[in-house]
């Protein structure tokens, strides 16, 4: 298995933000073929207090193929144009194999 982390930094304004994640973007990833599952977290804070980070959105696949497979889709396409225009700053992509 494996899985395509997105991690956001504090947006700007938070409120705008968790607006469009929930009603725009997510229901967007949501529709990518081959996702067995879209687990989002908010982050609150460090061992050492505050975070700089905001959000941690996992979207778990069967193998690299399948999420290569995703990405490359319309809805992955979709997804990836949405993410860019309300994110593109704030947000780091990672790929990663689940043991």
């Amino acid at each position: 298995m494996v899985k395509l982390i997105a991690i956001y930094r504090k947006p700007e304004n938070i409120e705008d933000f968790d607006k469009h994640y929930a009603e725009v973007h997510a229901p967007l990833a949501a529709k990518m073929p081959g996702l067995l599952r879209l687990e989002v977290s908010r982050i609150y804070g460090t061992p050492m207090g505050e975070s700089d980070l905001h959000l941690m959105a996992e979207m778990y696949f069967d193998d690299k193929q399948a999420l290569v497979q995703a990405l490359s889709s319309p809805e992955g396409k979709a997804a990836g144009k949405d993410l860019m225009g309300f994110a593109g700053k704030i947000v780091s992509m990672h790929f990663a194999e689940v043991n």
